[in-house]
């Protein structure tokens, strides 16, 4: 399964790449996650139903000091996963 995420709130700032980050990795997810221009953080995570069915709901809830006020979540197709390596945090370096 694959999935995008769009995360609005207040989720810049505040270490919200680096939770969703560590979430995905200790669930054995792949795909990435990053800051977008108007506020946002966007991600696309590939794994198992289950693994990213929790890793939802950890967005959902956000991490501390975050603010989730919307996830607008779609399902991609299998072969986006061909590309995705180990789950990383882009543009933070």
């Amino acid at each position: 399964m694959v999935c995008h995420y769009l995360v609005k709130g207040r989720v810049q700032g505040v270490g919200f790449r680096w939770f969703v980050q560590r979430e995905a990795a200790e669930l054995g997810l792949r795909g990435w996650v990053k800051n977008t221009d108007d506020g946002c953080v966007e991600a696309v995570v590939a794994g198992e139903t289950e693994q990213i069915a929790e890793l939802t709901r950890a967005i959902r809830k956000g991490s501390r000091g975050s603010r989730v006020d919307n996830v607008v979540q779609q399902d991609l197709s299998d072969a986006e996963a061909e590309t995705l390596g180990p789950f990383q945090i882009e543009g933070a370096w």
